[in-house]
């Protein structure tokens, strides 16, 4: 006779997958623990799990548990799971169902406010989420997750919309060198990166959406989850002899959807270098200084194949003009230490100045 573990044991080959299989029925649970593992399977999504009558019921969540009460998000209702589940991390091979790294991402307990089938009202009480959430059921397999508290003292949500700050023009360096951070002039496509929920959004000058202009970018999320953020940078593309070419970049940039395109975007990858960040796991950094947004994003560890955190100098701003002459570039931007990020401003706590002092371009 079957059990509620069938539709999961079918799914798997014991004798090739990690993941606990158990033979025997579901056990008597105690209807109170949660746990929410995240999944870089073909798609990172994360999959809530909560126990109920000895088996884990599931939802995979593509874009995370939402900390934001104002915007649900999609869950999907999966097979049970059995309660050994909870402890599972590690690496399913290639071919077997859900093949992908998974480790847990947060664990704890749960009270049940209301248990139905097509809606679930839970309190969650673990180290990283921890809030009343709903669950209701849409079509099919798709359900929605809705966070019914107001979220955490001092959170907030993604900016929406935010224009880079500017930098003026200068001729010379600063006298008070000290009181500056420089960073290379690299003349590409400047883009705010919004990292949220394993997916990326890239918002240019203007504020057009590049949407899949950049698809190579793309996986950054992925790269970053679980960490959610807003990032200043600028997309630049490389030459044949390391240096930044930007009319390969703009032949990209302009070119048409379709084959072709795709053709060109393989032929010149791009690379996306975050210099600043603006908004980091719920909290606003715009009135923080550059040097402590700088300390910030250097933490994140940003570094894959197409993106990096590019260096910059405290103090020092003529050895960065060497540096940036002998690159190629075209010149530096100096930035005030203390200085706040001021969205769509240009303001002189920046400055752009010429690779040769004195050169305009």
């Amino acid at each position: 006779m079957g059990d509620r573990l069938d539709e999961y044991r079918a799914k798997r080959d014991a004798a090739r997958t990690p993941e606990p299989v158990p033979a025997g029925p579901p056990p008597t649970g105690h209807n109170d623990t949660f746990v929410i593992q995240q999944h870089h399977a073909r798609r990172l999504h994360w999959d809530l799990r909560l126990e109920r009558d000895g088996v884990l019921v599931s939802w995979a969540v593509p874009r995370g548990i939402p900390r934001d009460p104002g915007r649900n998000h999609l869950a999907v209702h999966t097979e049970d799971h059995p309660l050994e589940y909870a402890d599972f991390h590690g690496d399913i091979p290639d071919g077997e169902y859900g093949a992908g790294r998974m480790h847990i991402y947060d664990r704890g307990t749960y009270v049940t406010e209301k248990w139905r089938d097509k809606e679930v009202i839970v309190v969650l009480k673990g180290s990283r989420v921890d809030g009343r959430y709903a669950l209701f059921h849409t079509r099919g397999k798709d359900w929605m997750i809705h966070r019914m508290d107001p979220a955490e003292p001092g959170w907030t949500a993604v900016p929406e919309d935010i224009r880079p700050m500017l930098a003026s023009r200068a001729t010379r360096l600063p006298p008070d060198d000290n009181a500056w951070g420089y960073e290379l002039r690299w003349d590409g496509v400047r883009a705010i990166a919004e990292v949220a929920g394993g997916q990326l959004r890239l918002v240019g000058a203007e504020g057009e959406v590049m949407g899949d202009r950049y698809p190579d970018l793309r996986p950054l999320a992925e790269a970053l989850a679980p960490t959610e953020a807003v990032l200043d940078g600028e997309i630049v593309a490389f030459g044949a002899d390391g240096r930044v070419d930007a009319d390969r970049l703009r032949r990209r940039s302009e070119a048409a959807d379709g084959a072709a395109a795709r053709r060109l975007m393989a032929r010149i990858p791009v690379l996306y270098l975050a210099f600043d960040l603006l908004w980091l796991e719920g909290r606003s950094t715009l009135e923080l200084g550059y040097a402590d947004r700088r300390e910030l994003l250097e933490a994140l560890r940003i570094a894959g194949p197409n993106w990096q955190t590019p260096p910059h100098f405290a103090g020092g701003g003529a050895f960065a003009q060497q540096t940036s002459q002998e690159q190629g570039l075209t010149g530096i931007v100096a930035k005030r230490l203390d200085s706040p990020y001021r969205p769509g401003r240009r303001t002189k706590s920046w400055l752009e100045i010429d690779a040769v002092t004195g050169r305009r371009r």
